[in-house]
């Protein structure tokens, strides 16, 4: 039914039917992290202000998720605000905020009926009260949702993560002889979420910004100049065909890509 879902959204002999042919649906990565970056380009090209390119990007989060929940990927996790975000003007911090509160009301509906489960992962204890009353709000409403996880990583960073993680450890007092990889991610906050198979990075930079620094060990990588005002269902689907051409090793001998690991 994937495909089915994913044709009823885009126009009939488009590029995006073109492509969506082609994907492999038993192939699919399970879970499709992205870093969401050029929007202050993408209004610098156009003299705008940089609070225009935050504006059009919101369109393109409604793009990607849609095209990922009818695809049918597990889970998307999408970098929105980083913990280093705050050294920006303060002027541009709170129209983020405004667009992030306008987008969980208008979008609700939207992840209801396609039966998304929202979830914040970052420290959104220290956003404003408004902002986590909406972010509190949506999580609530899509708790019983079984479809896709979309996660928006907010107020959030890597090594923050993994620093948080540990203190929980020791909080519950774990035992180091019972200590591994499988139980450290569960004081994650991404804990009973499949690690990221594809990593997607806008405007053509080529670093990892501190994000899901744990989870992404084992990732495929895609990098794309176009600017994340200007990414749609089209490039999303570029980004599976060509993870779909990878061999994923683990650090082994060459094997077929499949869906998570």
């Amino acid at each position: 039914m994937a495909l089915e879902d994913l044709l009823a959204v885009v126009p009939a002999g488009s590029a995006e039917e073109g492509l969506a042919r082609h994907v492999d649906f038993d192939r699919l990565p399970q879970h499709i992290a992205v870093i969401m970056d050029g929007n202050g380009r993408w209004a610098a090209q156009r003299h705008l202000p940089r609070v225009e390119g935050h504006r059009a990007g919101i369109e393109s989060v409604r793009d990607v998720v849609e095209g990922s929940a009818r695809l049918g990927i597990r889970v998307l996790t999408l970098y929105a605000f980083s913990v280093e975000n705050w050294k920006r003007p303060a002027s541009e911090v709170s129209t983020l905020m405004m667009l992030l509160k306008r987008y969980l009301r208008l979008e609700l509906n939207t992840l209801l009926r396609n039966n998304i489960r929202f979830k914040v992962i970052g420290r959104s204890d220290e956003l404003a009260r408004d902002v986590q009353d909406e972010l509190r709000a949506a999580e609530d409403k899509t708790a019983v949702n079984r479809g896709m996880q979309f996660n928006i990583a907010l107020n959030y960073g890597g090594r923050a993560e993994i620093i948080e993680a540990a203190k929980r450890m020791l909080i519950a007092r774990v035992d180091p002889d019972t200590l591994d990889e499988a139980r450290f991610s569960g004081f994650l906050y991404t804990a009973g979420q499949p690690d990221p198979d594809l990593l997607i990075r806008t405007s053509g930079e080529m670093r990892i910004s501190n994000f899901l620094l744990w989870q992404i060990a084992y990732a495929e990588i895609w990098v794309t100049d176009t600017l994340w005002p200007d990414f749609r269902k089209r490039n999303l689907l570029e980004a599976i065909l060509a993870y779909q051409k990878r061999d994923r090793r683990y650090g082994g001998i060459t094997q077929p890509v499949v869906a998570g690991r």
